[in-house]
Protein backbone atom coordinates (compact mmCIF):
# COMPACT_ATOMS: atom_id res chain seq x y z
CA UNK A 1 0.00 0.00 0.00
CA UNK A 2 0.99 3.46 -0.45
CA UNK A 3 2.52 5.72 2.27
CA UNK A 4 -0.55 8.23 3.25
CA UNK A 5 1.66 10.46 4.22
CA UNK A 6 2.63 10.91 0.44
CA UNK A 7 -0.58 10.53 -1.02
CA UNK A 8 -1.91 13.75 -1.69
CA UNK A 9 0.52 16.96 -2.53
CA UNK A 10 -0.06 20.12 0.05
CA UNK A 11 -1.44 21.75 -3.13
CA UNK A 12 -3.95 19.31 -2.88
CA UNK A 13 -5.16 19.17 0.21
CA UNK A 14 -8.27 21.25 1.27
CA UNK A 15 -7.62 24.93 1.96
CA UNK A 16 -7.62 24.38 5.83
CA UNK A 17 -4.67 22.21 5.87
CA UNK A 18 -1.32 22.61 5.84
CA UNK A 19 0.92 26.11 4.39
CA UNK A 20 -2.22 28.71 4.47
CA UNK A 21 -0.89 30.34 1.36
CA UNK A 22 -4.24 31.93 -0.72
CA UNK A 23 -5.69 29.06 -2.18
CA UNK A 24 -2.69 26.99 -1.87
CA UNK A 25 -0.56 28.55 -4.28
CA UNK A 26 2.94 27.96 -4.55
CA UNK A 27 4.91 30.55 -1.34
CA UNK A 28 6.93 32.55 -3.16
CA UNK A 29 7.85 35.08 0.28
CA UNK A 30 11.63 36.52 -0.95
CA UNK A 31 12.65 37.96 -4.56
CA UNK A 32 14.94 34.74 -5.82
CA UNK A 33 11.67 32.29 -5.44
CA UNK A 34 9.39 35.19 -6.59
CA UNK A 35 11.67 35.86 -9.76
CA UNK A 36 12.17 32.27 -10.41
CA UNK A 37 7.92 31.57 -10.41
CA UNK A 38 7.88 33.89 -13.51
CA UNK A 39 4.14 34.97 -11.65
CA UNK A 40 2.00 37.39 -13.70
CA UNK A 41 0.05 37.77 -10.25
CA UNK A 42 1.61 37.71 -6.18
CA UNK A 43 -0.69 38.14 -3.55
CA UNK A 44 0.89 40.13 -0.86
CA UNK A 45 -0.35 40.54 2.78
CA UNK A 46 -0.17 43.92 4.29
CA UNK A 47 -1.01 42.97 8.13
CA UNK A 48 -1.75 46.56 9.38
CA UNK A 49 -4.48 48.15 11.50
CA UNK A 50 -2.86 51.25 13.09
CA UNK A 51 -4.38 53.65 10.41
CA UNK A 52 -8.17 53.05 11.97
CA UNK A 53 -10.31 55.31 13.40
CA UNK A 54 -13.14 53.23 14.85
CA UNK A 55 -12.98 49.31 15.37
CA UNK A 56 -9.65 47.50 15.00
CA UNK A 57 -8.50 44.09 13.92
CA UNK A 58 -8.07 44.26 10.13
CA UNK A 59 -4.49 43.78 11.09
CA UNK A 60 -6.15 39.71 11.10
CA UNK A 61 -7.54 40.64 7.52
CA UNK A 62 -4.49 39.03 5.33
CA UNK A 63 -4.37 35.69 7.33
CA UNK A 64 -8.12 35.41 7.15
CA UNK A 65 -8.85 35.85 3.68
CA UNK A 66 -6.38 33.64 3.04
CA UNK A 67 -7.72 30.99 4.78
CA UNK A 68 -11.68 32.07 4.07
CA UNK A 69 -12.01 29.32 1.41
CA UNK A 70 -12.54 25.36 0.98
CA UNK A 71 -11.43 25.06 -2.39
CA UNK A 72 -7.89 23.77 -3.32
CA UNK A 73 -6.34 22.98 -6.83
CA UNK A 74 -7.57 24.22 -9.81
CA UNK A 75 -9.71 27.21 -10.40
CA UNK A 76 -12.40 27.07 -12.59
CA UNK A 77 -14.91 29.97 -12.76
CA UNK A 78 -18.27 29.28 -13.40
CA UNK A 79 -19.58 32.85 -14.97
CA UNK A 80 -16.38 33.23 -17.02
CA UNK A 81 -15.80 29.42 -18.07
CA UNK A 82 -11.95 29.61 -17.66
CA UNK A 83 -9.44 27.39 -15.94
CA UNK A 84 -7.48 30.14 -14.23
CA UNK A 85 -4.17 28.44 -12.90
CA UNK A 86 -4.02 26.69 -16.42
CA UNK A 87 -3.81 30.36 -17.76
CA UNK A 88 -2.12 32.37 -15.40
CA UNK A 89 0.86 31.91 -13.31
CA UNK A 90 -0.09 33.25 -9.46
CA UNK A 91 1.68 32.61 -6.43
CA UNK A 92 1.50 33.78 -2.43
CA UNK A 93 4.64 36.11 -1.96
CA UNK A 94 3.78 36.37 1.50
CA UNK A 95 3.28 39.22 3.92
CA UNK A 96 4.72 42.58 4.08
CA UNK A 97 7.75 42.69 7.20
CA UNK A 98 5.14 44.49 9.66
CA UNK A 99 5.78 45.03 13.03
CA UNK A 100 3.13 46.74 15.50
CA UNK A 101 3.69 50.50 17.13
CA UNK A 102 5.84 51.85 13.87
CA UNK A 103 3.01 52.93 11.30
CA UNK A 104 5.62 54.72 9.56
CA UNK A 105 7.99 51.98 9.10
CA UNK A 106 4.92 49.58 8.08
CA UNK A 107 3.89 51.78 5.44
CA UNK A 108 7.70 51.53 4.27
CA UNK A 109 8.16 47.98 3.77
CA UNK A 110 4.85 47.56 2.45
CA UNK A 111 5.80 50.70 0.09
CA UNK A 112 9.41 47.93 -1.07
CA UNK A 113 7.15 45.04 -0.73
CA UNK A 114 5.20 45.83 -3.18
CA UNK A 115 7.52 47.71 -5.52
CA UNK A 116 9.40 44.53 -5.54
CA UNK A 117 6.40 42.44 -6.66
CA UNK A 118 5.76 45.09 -9.23
CA UNK A 119 9.12 45.09 -10.19
CA UNK A 120 9.56 41.88 -11.72
CA UNK A 121 6.07 41.95 -13.63
CA UNK A 122 3.76 40.55 -11.76
CA UNK A 123 0.39 42.57 -10.59
CA UNK A 124 0.35 42.82 -7.26
CA UNK A 125 -2.62 41.69 -4.91
CA UNK A 126 -2.78 43.13 -1.47
CA UNK A 127 -5.00 41.96 1.35
CA UNK A 128 -4.74 44.90 4.10
CA UNK A 129 -4.79 45.55 6.62
CA UNK A 130 -6.61 48.87 6.82
CA UNK A 131 -6.79 51.33 3.71
CA UNK A 132 -4.07 53.17 4.61
CA UNK A 133 -1.94 50.71 3.24
CA UNK A 134 -3.48 51.64 -0.33
CA UNK A 135 -1.44 54.64 -0.22
CA UNK A 136 2.16 52.60 -0.29
CA UNK A 137 0.69 49.89 -2.12
CA UNK A 138 -0.87 52.14 -5.15
CA UNK A 139 2.48 54.76 -4.85
CA UNK A 140 4.99 51.78 -5.45
CA UNK A 141 2.45 50.47 -8.50
CA UNK A 142 2.38 54.30 -10.02
CA UNK A 143 6.03 54.18 -9.14
CA UNK A 144 6.81 51.41 -11.13
CA UNK A 145 4.73 51.99 -14.08
CA UNK A 146 5.95 55.53 -14.94
CA UNK A 147 5.74 57.66 -17.10
CA UNK A 148 2.42 55.85 -17.86
CA UNK A 149 -0.77 56.90 -15.75
CA UNK A 150 -2.16 54.90 -13.02
CA UNK A 151 -5.99 55.43 -12.44
CA UNK A 152 -7.59 54.16 -9.32
CA UNK A 153 -11.04 52.21 -9.28
CA UNK A 154 -12.39 52.69 -5.51
CA UNK A 155 -14.99 50.70 -4.25
CA UNK A 156 -15.99 52.70 -0.38
CA UNK A 157 -19.02 53.53 1.96
CA UNK A 158 -16.06 56.56 2.75
CA UNK A 159 -14.14 58.61 0.08
CA UNK A 160 -11.08 58.70 2.13
CA UNK A 161 -10.24 61.82 1.34
CA UNK A 162 -9.64 63.58 4.15
CA UNK A 163 -6.81 66.26 4.64
CA UNK A 164 -6.34 64.43 8.50
CA UNK A 165 -7.72 62.77 11.24
CA UNK A 166 -6.93 64.40 14.55
CA UNK A 167 -3.87 65.72 12.84
CA UNK A 168 -3.21 61.89 11.42
CA UNK A 169 -2.10 62.38 7.50
CA UNK A 170 -1.29 58.27 7.20
CA UNK A 171 -4.50 57.30 8.55
CA UNK A 172 -7.39 55.41 6.67
CA UNK A 173 -9.34 58.49 6.00
CA UNK A 174 -6.74 59.55 4.19
CA UNK A 175 -5.00 57.46 1.53
CA UNK A 176 -6.41 58.97 -1.42
CA UNK A 177 -5.97 62.63 -0.44
CA UNK A 178 -2.10 61.74 -0.27
CA UNK A 179 -1.69 59.91 -3.56
CA UNK A 180 -3.04 62.63 -5.16
CA UNK A 181 -1.23 65.20 -3.09
CA UNK A 182 2.11 63.55 -3.73
CA UNK A 183 1.22 63.37 -7.73
CA UNK A 184 1.16 59.41 -8.18
CA UNK A 185 -2.53 59.52 -9.33
CA UNK A 186 -3.96 62.78 -10.94
CA UNK A 187 -7.28 63.36 -9.29
CA UNK A 188 -8.97 63.50 -12.61
CA UNK A 189 -8.16 59.56 -12.73
CA UNK A 190 -9.57 58.63 -9.79
CA UNK A 191 -13.48 56.67 -10.12
CA UNK A 192 -15.22 56.09 -6.84
CA UNK A 193 -18.37 54.01 -6.16
CA UNK A 194 -20.82 53.81 -3.22
CA UNK A 195 -20.10 56.19 -1.43
CA UNK A 196 -23.05 57.13 1.43
CA UNK A 197 -23.17 57.70 4.92
CA UNK A 198 -22.49 60.86 6.72
CA UNK A 199 -18.69 61.09 6.30
CA UNK A 200 -16.40 63.43 4.98
CA UNK A 201 -17.75 66.65 4.87
CA UNK A 202 -19.20 69.36 2.31
CA UNK A 203 -15.20 70.86 2.68
CA UNK A 204 -13.80 67.35 1.36
CA UNK A 205 -16.56 66.72 -1.38
CA UNK A 206 -15.51 70.45 -2.25
CA UNK A 207 -11.81 69.14 -2.84
CA UNK A 208 -12.62 66.42 -4.09
CA UNK A 209 -14.17 68.41 -7.09
CA UNK A 210 -11.27 70.79 -7.61
CA UNK A 211 -9.12 67.89 -8.15
CA UNK A 212 -11.66 66.37 -10.82
CA UNK A 213 -12.40 63.25 -9.00
CA UNK A 214 -15.35 61.36 -10.25
CA UNK A 215 -17.97 59.37 -7.98
CA UNK A 216 -20.80 57.56 -7.69
CA UNK A 217 -22.95 57.08 -4.86
CA UNK A 218 -25.40 54.45 -2.98
CA UNK A 219 -28.52 56.94 -3.62
CA UNK A 220 -27.52 57.37 -7.36
CA UNK A 221 -26.70 52.82 -7.60
CA UNK A 222 -30.17 53.09 -6.04
CA UNK A 223 -32.21 55.41 -8.42
CA UNK A 224 -30.14 54.28 -11.61
CA UNK A 225 -28.98 50.84 -10.59
CA UNK A 226 -25.80 48.92 -10.15
CA UNK A 227 -25.37 47.86 -13.93
CA UNK A 228 -25.81 51.58 -15.08
CA UNK A 229 -23.43 52.91 -13.00
CA UNK A 230 -20.75 50.51 -12.86
CA UNK A 231 -20.82 50.94 -16.96
CA UNK A 232 -20.30 54.47 -16.22
CA UNK A 233 -17.24 53.90 -13.78
CA UNK A 234 -15.38 51.28 -16.29
CA UNK A 235 -16.47 54.32 -18.96
CA UNK A 236 -14.89 57.08 -16.42
CA UNK A 237 -11.68 54.56 -15.51
CA UNK A 238 -10.77 54.32 -19.18
CA UNK A 239 -11.01 58.25 -19.95
CA UNK A 240 -7.57 59.03 -19.48
CA UNK A 241 -5.35 56.51 -17.32
CA UNK A 242 -3.12 54.00 -19.39
CA UNK A 243 -3.65 51.45 -16.46
CA UNK A 244 -5.41 50.89 -13.34
CA UNK A 245 -5.45 50.31 -9.87
CA UNK A 246 -8.60 48.63 -7.90
CA UNK A 247 -9.41 49.03 -4.19
CA UNK A 248 -11.49 47.45 -2.76
CA UNK A 249 -12.90 48.86 0.56
CA UNK A 250 -15.06 45.90 1.95
CA UNK A 251 -17.41 48.24 3.72
CA UNK A 252 -18.57 49.28 0.34
CA UNK A 253 -21.09 46.11 0.92
CA UNK A 254 -24.22 46.20 2.99
CA UNK A 255 -23.25 45.29 6.79
CA UNK A 256 -25.52 42.29 6.78
CA UNK A 257 -23.30 40.79 4.08
CA UNK A 258 -20.32 41.84 5.42
CA UNK A 259 -20.34 43.12 9.35
CA UNK A 260 -16.53 42.19 9.88
CA UNK A 261 -15.49 45.74 9.48
CA UNK A 262 -14.16 48.92 11.07
CA UNK A 263 -16.54 51.18 10.13
CA UNK A 264 -19.82 49.38 8.60
CA UNK A 265 -22.14 51.56 7.45
CA UNK A 266 -25.81 50.42 6.50
CA UNK A 267 -27.55 50.85 3.41
CA UNK A 268 -24.45 49.13 0.64
CA UNK A 269 -23.94 46.90 -2.40
CA UNK A 270 -25.11 43.69 -1.81
CA UNK A 271 -21.94 40.83 -2.58
CA UNK A 272 -23.34 39.99 -5.69
CA UNK A 273 -23.09 43.50 -7.49
CA UNK A 274 -19.62 43.74 -6.24
CA UNK A 275 -18.56 40.14 -7.66
CA UNK A 276 -19.84 41.29 -11.01
CA UNK A 277 -18.43 44.82 -10.82
CA UNK A 278 -14.69 43.03 -10.10
CA UNK A 279 -15.16 40.64 -13.38
CA UNK A 280 -16.44 43.59 -15.54
CA UNK A 281 -13.76 45.58 -14.44
CA UNK A 282 -10.90 43.55 -14.51
CA UNK A 283 -12.02 42.24 -17.84
CA UNK A 284 -12.12 45.74 -19.17
CA UNK A 285 -9.57 47.76 -18.06
CA UNK A 286 -5.31 47.15 -17.92
CA UNK A 287 -4.94 46.30 -14.22
CA UNK A 288 -1.88 46.74 -12.78
CA UNK A 289 -2.37 46.63 -8.64
CA UNK A 290 -5.47 45.94 -6.53
CA UNK A 291 -6.08 45.39 -2.59
CA UNK A 292 -9.12 43.93 -0.38
CA UNK A 293 -9.10 46.24 2.44
CA UNK A 294 -11.09 46.93 6.06
CA UNK A 295 -11.81 43.16 6.76
CA UNK A 296 -11.65 42.78 10.58
CA UNK A 297 -12.30 39.44 11.52
CA UNK A 298 -13.12 40.02 15.58
CA UNK A 299 -16.00 41.67 14.63
CA UNK A 300 -17.30 38.44 11.23
CA UNK A 301 -19.62 36.34 11.70
CA UNK A 302 -19.11 32.60 9.98
CA UNK A 303 -16.46 34.29 8.02
CA UNK A 304 -18.61 35.82 5.56
CA UNK A 305 -17.18 39.12 5.20
CA UNK A 306 -13.25 37.19 4.80
CA UNK A 307 -15.42 34.69 2.41
CA UNK A 308 -16.64 37.62 0.34
CA UNK A 309 -12.83 39.43 0.17
CA UNK A 310 -11.29 36.21 -0.87
CA UNK A 311 -14.28 35.71 -3.82
CA UNK A 312 -13.38 39.22 -4.54
CA UNK A 313 -9.98 38.15 -5.17
CA UNK A 314 -10.67 35.05 -7.37
CA UNK A 315 -13.23 37.21 -9.92
CA UNK A 316 -10.04 39.68 -10.61
CA UNK A 317 -8.12 36.07 -11.17
CA UNK A 318 -10.88 34.79 -13.24
CA UNK A 319 -11.27 37.82 -15.40
CA UNK A 320 -7.55 38.01 -15.78
CA UNK A 321 -7.42 34.82 -17.25
CA UNK A 322 -10.63 35.16 -19.24
CA UNK A 323 -9.07 38.29 -21.11
CA UNK A 324 -5.68 36.28 -21.52
CA UNK A 325 -7.65 33.33 -22.74
CA UNK A 326 -9.27 35.77 -25.99
CA UNK A 327 -7.94 34.93 -29.34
Amino acid sequence: MPDEFDEFADADLPAYVGLPSFHKLPWCPDDASLEASRAQVAIVGAPYDEGTSARPGARFGPRAIREASYLSGDIWSIPLQVDVLKVLRVVDAGDAPVVPSRPDRAHRVIQEKVRRVASMGAIPVVLGGDHSITFPSAAAVSEVHRPRKVGMVHFDAHADTAAELWGALASHGAPMRRLIEEGWIAGRNFVQVGLRGYWPDAATFRWMGEQGLRWHTMAEIEERGAEAVIADAIREALDGPDAIYLSIDIDVLDPSVAPGTGTPEPGGLHARELLRAVRQIVGRVDLVGMDVVEVSPPYDHAEITARVANRCVLEALAALAAKASRP
